[in-house]
């Protein structure tokens, strides 16, 4: 059946007769513009209200660097892909034959063009703008990739097979490879949509025909052969780029081109190249000359060589040449892998030592270590939480973090473990009559300054020994502005400021003699967040949260500011999007303010033969497992820095990130990329430089990657016999999938310092070490954590790595092994058994290892809480073991003397300078609405009840039974709004509490 075009001006039936027009519904005109106005108002709430954000933080040029490179990415992937593929269908559709071959395959297509034909120009101008849609969106994502590509500086360091700088493959070598692969897919795309338009229409015939006829159309066959041309060109291009693409590849053993690699499949992809460029030229001699033969030699030609040369031949060499000869061969291959990992992950530098560890304990072992077993750090940040919380919350609707952190302050004059914490605002806490909008947006608006507690010390019934708390804030830690706007625990949105003369809206802190002290943020003095004064603004805002009461309350005024995403790690994230940041946030008290202090990562995934380490698996330990630090972005790298160290401010919220690292080829580039974004170190004040720390995720990267490449020599490596592993956390009761125990940070002189510092720890066991077998120590790992107290300059030890390698003739316990030796020690057990008493419940703190006294010591705190109810974990005991040596006491120095024979060395607590006593006027930890005459910031020894009658175990029974009923009226008073009772309440729960500890002194 022969097909002929329809008539041009044939009229269309769907459309009015000529001289009407279709009638326009004002309905519909009215749904229509209404819609356009919605939708250009949530675009804008969306978009608009990110524009204020940025720019209120002075990084607006990040935002709309961004935004620019995307849109401009996207509208060039949109045009790219939609053109050409629209271009070639309209060129296939225009050639078509004017009359369809009259052949049965013809006419059973008529019915398809009869179909087809109606939708023709939505098929060729819907289709290829679709697809222009996904190609674009897909570009516009790898906007960083373009950035580095066109900004990326050198590395300084050439790759061992090709010679090229390693910024090649960090930056250049991931832009062309996008490049192709784009290309290539719209050439594949606009191939199959030509192929299917002249087969539709007749260009191309798949049936029988004549002798002598051709199969194609003239049009068709030079469209096609052209195309296939070119894609055979982009295909050459792209076996080109896998020669590099291969020196990060990874094999069983290691990452990098291995000798198989290097002479069989690296010279097989540049022959594909070749043989590529051939059948290219192949189709375009096929364009010239009409016959399909000699390219389809050539493809076959093509898929053969791939076979052949680029999988039997690599497969052969493999196999019969390496095999056998694997240590040879591969010991080139391997060191190249050895070298480029303990670069590119910073390892290359690591200071290593042979250390003979002890494992006799002797009397006076610890004299020359006294300094460091004076520091041992005994509060468990991971475990103290709770005891924060119920010593100094003072109201409900503050709150701490459920870990803590470790740092280090100096106090009369002498540098001090401390454990701090933020308190921050919890607004759950609130009962539900004062849960409303104005409460909850423009009173409760902030939290009120840190508690801080010694490290190593703790008061007599095991409380934490503080040495600033209380509300307002009094201590060690001098004046500073406690207002905390930016937490880990904010509300989601704020309003702050109020207009003078209207009142002070936000609830300061509660006084027990004043009642609540109301305070208003000076936004015409300080900028915290965008200003929300204007009506435009409002309705923006309005959108984006979804709240109306933004457009009618009266709170919301023309002094009025903003603030959301007030998480610090969020807020570091949004202005440094590239960056990779640690899991961990801790809060320092600096140059008179609270700020936050974020440790950002330079990361790539590029850096040839260094080995590919996943973060989400080097950092799954026990902190990750319960949730105790932030999510870290799953991702594999082979390449890392901590090449930024960023504040937030806790009052304003002012993001500063400063250039830590500046010979980071990664971090250079970005600074090319976003000048204004970063601040010289030499801008560091040396308030904030003595608190910022070696980074926690950095360094479990670091001690995974150590587990292998402690290891450098080639052959030794191949071997595998001397690999490590990190221990399993030795508290978990976990029989499989146990998490990792995570690194520890505490003062103490590794050997060959000149004195203790502080520090980073971790410990390594054999590799392959299952439960059931014994666990010795391998290796022990430490990272000089402090970063100096000298502005703008680093301290020179900071970040070296130590590792002592331990003896292999020498079994040294490891923690796992020590916790085993620690739960079944009769006298231990018997200690242990008698902390549970009642409703008590034992807690094993953080097992801390030690290089002292010529061995290692382990020292573990233990603490007791209630099962149920308020739970207060207390330092009841500590547990030392040196060897296979254990000893408990109640105290640090009672443990060690009972290790070491009475004699050990060590300065005990009471010879060690001992905390700060807590200022007299300050209030008590446990919130009253009473006033009260002589506050404290601990609770006192004396007994606020007369003393109790009759034996320990009944005095004991008593305290529980008080105890529990306090609870109870704590926790009504609590949700009838009553404050003072549940101030009262709170009050004779301590004073239970010490009563029930007395009684267990005594032997109940």
């Amino acid at each position: 059946m022969a097909f002929t075009r329809p008539p041009a001006d044939r009229p269309d039936p769907r459309r009015a007769p000529s001289g009407e027009r279709r009638k326009v519904s004002p309905l519909g005109v009215t749904v229509g513009v209404v819609a356009a106005i919605v939708a250009v108002v949530v675009l804008a709430a969306r978009f608009w209200t990110e524009v204020l954000w940025f720019d209120q933080l002075g990084f607006e040029r990040v935002l709309l660097t961004e935004w620019g490179v995307r849109i401009g990415l996207f509208v060039v992937g949109f045009l790219v892909m939609s053109v050409t593929v629209g271009v070639n269908l309209h060129v296939a559709w225009r050639n078509r034959p004017v009359y369809a071959p009259s052949t049965p395959e013809q006419a059973t297509l008529d019915q398809y063009r009869e179909a087809v034909e109606p939708l023709r120009r939505l098929v060729t101008f819907g289709g290829p703008a679709l697809l222009g849609l996904f190609a674009g969106g897909a570009l516009s994502s790898r906007w960083e990739t373009v950035l580095l590509w066109i900004n990326g500086q050198s590395f300084g360091v050439k790759d061992p097979e090709f010679g090229l700088d390693v910024s090649f493959y960090t930056f250049t070598l991931p832009g062309l490879r996008m490049v192709v692969s784009t290309l290539l897919a719209i050439v594949v795309v606009s191939l199959i949509g030509a192929a299917a338009l002249h087969y539709l229409y007749g260009g191309i015939r798949l049936g029988t025909v004549a002798a002598g006829e051709s199969r194609t159309t003239r049009a068709a066959r030079v469209h096609l052969s052209v195309l296939a041309a070119v894609g055979m060109l982009l295909l050459a291009a792209n076996y080109w780029l896998d020669r590099y693409t291969i020196l990060l590849s990874s094999s069983k053993n290691i990452t990098g081109a291995t000798y198989a690699d290097v002479n069989a499949v690296i010279p097989a992809r540049a022959i594909l190249a070749g043989v590529a460029i051939l059948v290219a030229i192949l189709f375009v001699v096929t364009a010239v000359r009409g016959n399909w033969r000699i390219p389809a030699i050539g493809v076959g030609l093509m898929i053969v060589s791939a076979v052949a040369i680029g999988g039997i031949y690599p497969a052969i060499v493999e196999r019969f040449q390496v095999r056998p000869n694997a240590q040879e061969l591969e010991s080139e291959y391997i060191q190249r892998n050895i070298d480029a990992t303990r670069t590119s992950f910073g390892i290359d530098a690591v200071k290593e030592t042979d250390y003979d560890a002890k494992t006799t304990a002797t009397a006076g072992a610890l004299r020359e270590d006294s300094e460091t077993a004076a520091s041992i750090r005994l509060l468990d940040p991971a475990i103290v939480s709770p005891t924060f919380t119920q010593l100094q919350q003072n109201r409900q609707y503050y709150s701490f973090s459920r870990s803590l952190q470790v740092d280090r302050y100096e106090i009369d004059g002498e540098k001090r473990d401390t454990v701090i914490a933020v308190r921050e605002l919890n607004q759950a806490g609130l009962g539900e009559a004062q849960r409303n909008w104005v409460n909850d947006h423009t009173v409760y608006t902030h939290g009120f300054g840190v508690v801080a507690a010694y490290g190593n010390a703790v008061n007599k019934d095991g409380q934490p020994s503080f040495f600033e708390g209380g509300i307002p804030s009094v201590g060690e830690l001098g004046e500073y502005e406690p207002r905390i706007y930016f937490g880990q625990n904010s509300p989601e949105y704020s309003i702050v400021g109020a207009p003078s003369g209207s009142g002070n809206w936000e609830l300061d802190y509660p006084d027990n003699k004043e009642g609540q002290v109301m305070t208003t943020f000076p936004t015409g003095t300080v900028a915290a967040g965008p200003s929300i004064g204007n009506p435009i603004n409002k309705l923006l805002y309005a959108v984006r949260f979804g709240d109306e009461q933004l457009l009618f309350s009266d709170r919301v005024t023309s002094d009025s500011q903003i603030l959301y995403d007030r998480d610090p790690r969020e807020r570091v994230q949004k202005v440094a999007p590239y960056l990779t940041l640690d899991s961990r946030v801790y809060p320092a008290v600096v140059d008179g303010r609270v700020k936050w202090i974020v440790d950002g990562y330079t990361t790539s995934s590029q850096y040839p033969y260094a080995t590919q380490q996943s973060l989400e698996d080097a950092t799954d330990d026990t902190a990750a497992r319960n949730n105790l630090v932030a999510e870290i972005v799953p991702q594999t790298v082979n390449y890392i820095r901590n090449s930024v160290k960023a504040t937030v401010d806790a009052y304003d919220g002012s993001v500063t990130l400063y250039a830590w690292d500046t010979t980071d080829p990664v971090l250079k580039t970005w600074q090319k990329i976003f000048p204004a974004s970063y601040t010289p170190v030499s801008e560091i004040s040396g308030d904030l430089m003595s608190h910022i720390r070696y980074p926690e995720d950095l360094f479990k990267v670091q001690r995974a990657l150590l587990a292998k490449y402690h290891v450098t020599d080639a052959s030794a490596f191949f071997s595998s016999a001397d690999f490590w592993q990190t221990p399993n956390e030795p508290t978990s009761k976990s029989e499989t999938n146990a998490p990792l125990q995570p690194p520890y940070y505490l003062t103490m002189q590794m050997p060959g310092q000149d004195a203790p510092g502080f520090s980073l720890m971790s410990t390594f066991i054999p590799g392959g070490t299952t439960t059931g077998q014994r666990q010795v120590l391998t290796g022990y790992l430490s990272a000089d954590a402090e970063a100096g107290d000298q502005a703008g300059v680093i301290g020179e030890g900071y970040g070296t790595l130590r590792l002592l390698n331990l003896p292999k003739d020498n079994a040294v316990p490891a923690p796992g092994n020590v916790q085993n030796n620690f739960d079944t020690n009769a006298r231990i057990a018997d200690a242990i058994t008698g902390l549970r008493v009642g409703n008590a419940t034992v807690v094993s703190g953080n097992l801390l290892t030690l290089p002292v006294g010529g061995g290692l010591l382990y020292v573990q705190p233990v603490y007791v809480q209630s099962s149920s109810g308020t739970k207060i974990p207390l330092m009841r005991k500590v547990l030392v073991s040196f060897g296979d040596q254990v000893g408990l006491g109640d105290s640090l120095g009672e443990a060690l003397d009972d290790v070491f024979g009475g004699n050990s060395g060590a300065v005990t607590e009471e010879d060690s300078p001992g905390p700060t006593a807590p200022p007299t006027d300050e209030p008590t930890d446990t919130p009253t609405d009473e006033p009260t005459d002589t506050p404290t910031d601990t609770p006192t020894d004396e007994p606020t009840t007369p003393p109790a009658s009759g034996t320990p175990a009944e005095q004991l029974a008593t305290a529980l039974s008080d105890a529990e009923k306090a609870i109870n009226d704590a926790d009504t008073a609590l949700k009838a709004g009553d404050f003072a009772a549940y101030g009262e309440a709170q009050k004779r729960l301590e004073d239970a509490i010490s009563r029930a500890i007395a009684a267990q002194g005594k032997g109940a």
